[in-house]
């Protein structure tokens, strides 16, 4: 028993579509290879993660807090700093990040 119809017609339809569905499937392909490639070149370009961050408040005037570079509490407001501006920032009062503690990182004693 054959699971493909006898006739030409019939297989040349199938033909067709198997054609048009591979056809697809290429593009998907070429699409996800794309997306892939992007995503690459966009860790290799991407600038390294500041050593220091400084958190503003939402006045955006004001610092609220010192984090170490990476921190996972640091805000959407933090803006990397260099390290003598965080040394700065927490003699000038503003408060280490409870959780990175950067003024331990930083070798700061009040």
């Amino acid at each position: 028993m054959h699971d493909l119809p006898p006739d030409l017609p019939r297989l040349r339809t199938l033909e067709t579509w198997l054609t048009h569905t591979l056809d697809r499937v290429r593009q998907q392909i070429a699409a996800a290879e794309q997306r892939d490639a992007e995503r690459r070149h966009g860790e290799q370009v991407r600038p390294p993660e500041p050593d220091w961050l400084i958190e503003q408040g939402l006045d955006g005037r004001h610092a609220v807090y010192v984090h170490v570079g990476g921190c996972h509490m640091a805000g959407k407001r933090s803006k990397g700093v260099q390290r003598d501006q965080a040394l700065r920032a927490l003699a000038d009062g503003v408060d280490a990040c409870p959780h990175c503690r950067p003024d331990s990182e930083l070798g700061y004693l009040e």
